[in-house]
């Protein structure tokens, strides 16, 4: 799917919202100070990806069940994110 240049430059805006959350985030912050404070320093990667597709409209199309298979950790990282999953996925 090609992707239009609006499109692509909505993405970066979420990408760098989503960064600007993290890093500006004070409870962040706070855990990182308190891990310091207990004698280490954090590496912190996030891999973020955003999949778009287009609108179904009133088209009927078949669609998939996508399978999502999350750690213990990814869902209490997510949890502390105000991210919510839904288990029936």
């Amino acid at each position: 799917m090609e992707i239009d240049d609006d499109a692509k430059e909505i993405v970066r805006e979420i990408g760098t919202a989503i960064n600007e959350s993290v890093e500006n985030s004070t409870k962040v912050a706070e855990a990182i100070e308190r891990l310091r404070e207990a004698g280490y320093e954090m590496e912190l990667t996030l891999r973020l990806e955003i999949g778009l597709r287009p609108h179904a409209g009133d088209e009927e199309t078949e669609t998939e069940k996508a399978s999502l298979d999350l750690t213990e950790e990814d869902l209490q990282v997510l949890q502390r994110m105000k991210i919510r999953i839904d288990p029936d996925l």
